[in-house]
């Protein structure tokens, strides 16, 4: 169904309210649809939430396993691919030309419009909506994570650092799921601003105070006691040859999972008004994102790497690394559970717009499906079926965070399935239909070699995180205490 029709039939929050209930000085935009507010700061800070996320937790780790050469380039150049790459996404929000073109709303929609639909927009719908779903489940096993990792910290600094301190991540599953539930009843991305913006601010603090206790153990007691190496951990002295090679593919998907915000550039861009034209403003929210979130990962896992050394904790403030002062670590926890309550909303929006939409095509006529029950006085409206199935897929989400709860090869699968389809290979294929590149040119050559370069990466780390789970489920026994 192309946008225009889609309009016409969208379950859309936005849509004009009831005459009970009139919104005074509604404005439009050149689609009909209400008056787009994002501007770069809001942008940005979607940005920002996507990407500063469990990731940044696992990169000491990933640095231990590939070492300073291969951990600081890897992390550098997937920084440079995912750049480039929505830079030539950010053209492809209008269709045929990048400023006057018609809308497209969804990323699925871009591919529809410029590679002419078929196989390549349900592979394109199957890989953005499978990677969105693995975020949603992998961010509620990591915000319970890091729950958990405040009351043990308190146990520790009462009870020893020897002391077992075990403590069930199930009960903060569930308060997660119930805050979840709650928020999910935001209408769209339209909305999220607000969110994203303390999301935003959560993620610096608690990368920072990880940083800080980097530096501090660096600095202090643990200089000199750690082991570091330019190819990280050491063959028969840390690791078997096999795990050495499968925790390095791993760490290549924990890198990927860190740079995963292709899933959301269409959505977040869609946010935007215009003018000035969307594709600039979302050039530089990307720059601006991009550069800012290499910065803190570049620091966070050089630092964590130097302070740990090959032992890195697989999370660098839930693995007990550090244990005082435990009131910091708290607070650095505290932070993170509040960044993945935004970050849930950020990639969980468009599974729910998706639904949403296909449900309104469907079945037009269905008033538990269409009807908006307006709220006076509000510009909130609600809809029944918003609320069970949003309430369902968060309640689906915990349940199998609470079967799988696995950090690090779950986020390296997530990145490794994703990166290669969303962040590289559709957004080439795009810019060449686009901008009309001749087969066989130079410029295709060469996109095509990044193209399937990054293929390749993409192979052996989820190799890597496959086998990293294997090993995981063999041992793990699902609603038990660990």
């Amino acid at each position: 169904m192309a946008p225009e029709e889609f309009q016409k039939t969208s379950l859309s929050l936005e849509s004009a309210p009831p005459e009970s209930c009139p919104a005074a000085g509604k404005s439009f935009d050149d689609d009909g649809r209400d008056e787009r507010t994002g501007t770069m700061l809001t942008a940005s800070a979607h940005i920002i939430t996507a990407v500063i996320g469990s990731g940044v937790l696992s990169l000491a780790w990933a640095l231990a396993q590939l070492g300073w050469a291969a951990g600081m380039a890897v992390l550098v150049a997937f920084a440079a691919i995912t750049y480039f790459t929505s830079t030539l996404l950010a053209d492809a929000y209008r269709f045929p030309g990048p400023v006057h073109g018609r809308r497209n709303y969804t990323y699925m929609d871009v591919v529809r419009a410029h590679l002419q639909g078929g196989v390549k927009v349900r592979l394109c719908g199957l890989a953005q909506y499978t990677n969105l779903v693995g975020v949603t489940i992998g961010y509620t096993i990591t915000a319970s994570i890091s729950m958990v990792a405040v009351k043990r910290s308190n146990c520790f600094h009462e009870e020893g650092h020897g002391s077992r301190c075990s403590e069930s991540n199930y009960p903060y599953m569930a308060a997660f799921a119930v805050i979840q539930i709650i928020l999910s009843q935001i209408p769209n991305f339209h909305k999220l601003s607000w969110l994203s913006i303390v999301a935003a601010v959560m993620s610096f603090a608690y990368s920072s105070i990880g940083l800080g206790l980097s530096i501090a153990k660096l600095a202090g007691a643990g200089a000199g006691k750690v082991q570091t190496s330019l190819t990280g951990t050491k063959v028969g002295v840390d690791v078997s040859g096999a795990d050495k090679v499968w925790q390095s593919f791993q760490a290549m998907g924990n890198i990927a999972f860190a740079y995963a915000y292709a899933t959301v550039l269409v959505e977040i861009q869609d946010t935007l008004k215009s003018p000035p034209p969307e594709n600039q403003v979302m050039k530089r929210a990307s720059l601006a994102g991009v550069s800012t979130t290499t910065l803190f990962y570049l620091l966070c896992g050089t630092i964590g790497y130097a302070a740990f050394g090959n032992n890195a904790p697989g999370n660098f403030l839930t693995g007990f690394g550090f244990y005082e002062p435990y009131w910091l670590i708290d607070v650095a926890n505290i932070c993170i559970a509040i960044h993945l309550v935004g970050a849930y909303q950020v990639f969980a929006q468009p599974i729910f717009g998706f639904v949403e939409k296909k449900c309104n095509e469907r079945w037009q006529e269905n008033k538990f499906i269409t009807k908006e029950i307006p709220l006076c006085g509000s510009s909130y409206r609600i809809n029944l079926f918003r609320l069970v199935w949003r309430t369902v897929y968060v309640a689906i989400t915990a349940l199998i965070a609470m079967i799988f709860p696995f950090f690090n090869g779950f986020l390296g699968l997530i990145g490794a399935i994703s990166f290669y389809p969303l962040t590289v290979y559709f957004p080439i294929e795009i810019h060449i239909a686009q901008a009309k590149i001749p087969k066989y040119s130079t410029t295709w050559i060469w996109l095509k070699i990044l193209s399937w370069a990054c293929l390749i990466v993409s192979l052996v780390a989820a190799a890597g995180s496959i086998e990293g789970l294997a090993k995981d489920v063999r041992r793990y026994k699902p609603f038990k205490t660990q």
